[in-house]
């Protein structure tokens, strides 16, 4: 293919090292300074993200913008290496616009993944880490990426969810959390009385140097939810920093049974009455 193989490599090749060397430092030099410009950008938020929430929304961002430069870095190069080996790009270009016309016909599916992953990085809908419920699947957020967002839920599956399917996320550990928790009695009790006994728990548990950096505002009685079957319930609501929730209100459900059994107030549960009828009862009525 070349006269002068020597010349080649010394005129072609050493431009063609050039670009991978250029390519492979632009790639270091921007996964330092993205997070940093990042970080910076971020600085007038803040005021209302704590520390860990705005390193966490600075890593996502970052993440996603590092991986669209290492794409156009790889194009970038390859096309100039091309170039160097002699491989003509006139075909290319001239081809750009038949081949982007088929292409864009199949591809709008991943340019509306795009386009949405784009929206969920720049308005923060959520990050990686959090937990969030988007397109029926819920779970902690592993990865974000312009084309789709990785979920993996309580059984440890791994869902990847492509982000134009996202029409509604709900993320569960931004700010603060909510405890939402019915406690039911029996009809015999006093519900003022145990309605003191389970604002004390809440209190306790707020107090509770173990717990009281997870809970924003102790848990109480904030109504009688309804007057059920066998039961009537009373609604305890509370707030938690997020993604405690879950913890703090298992804590509170085994803090208000022991509560309950030593005050003596009763926690409904079926009962099942069985009569038994005697054998002469049974014959007697066969015979009627």
């Amino acid at each position: 293919m070349f006269e002068h193989p020597g010349d080649w490599a010394l005129e072609n090749g050493i431009r063609i090292g050039i670009i991978l060397v250029l390519a492979i430092a632009l790639h270091f030099f921007l996964r330092r300074v993205i997070p940093r410009a990042m970080a910076l950008a971020m600085q007038p938020h803040q005021q209302v993200d704590n520390g860990a929430s705005q390193r966490q929304r600075v890593d996502t961002i970052s993440t996603v913008f590092v991986r669209t430069a290492d794409m156009l870095i790889i194009v970038l190069a390859s096309l100039l290496v091309l170039g160097e080996i002699g491989v003509s790009l006139a075909p290319f270009i001239a081809g750009a616009g038949v081949v982007g016309l088929a292409i864009g016909f199949g591809a709008q599916s991943l340019i509306r993944d795009t386009l949405a992953g784009a929206f969920i990085v720049i308005e923060d809908q959520f990050r990686t880490g959090d937990v969030v419920a988007i397109a029926g699947v819920e779970g902690t957020v592993e990865d974000i990426t312009l084309r789709r967002t990785v979920l993996r839920d309580l059984n440890g599956v791994l869902h990847s969810v492509p982000n134009s399917e996202i029409t509604v996320a709900s993320n569960q550990t931004r700010g603060w959390a909510g405890i939402n928790l019915i406690v039911g009695i029996g009809y015999g009790e006093d519900v003022d009385a145990v309605k003191e006994t389970v604002d004390g728990v809440g209190r306790e548990l707020a107090d509770d140097p173990a717990w009281q950096n997870d809970i924003v505002k102790a848990p109480s009685v904030a109504r009688v939810d309804s007057l059920g079957d066998s039961s009537v319930d009373l609604r305890v609501l509370g707030r938690t920093a997020p993604g405690r929730q879950w913890a703090v209100t298992g804590e509170l459900r085994r803090r208000i049974k022991l509560a309950f059994d030593k005050a003596g107030i009763e926690i409904p549960f079926p009962h099942r009455v069985i009569i038994s009828r005697p054998a002469e009862d049974t014959r007697r009525d066969a015979t009627d």
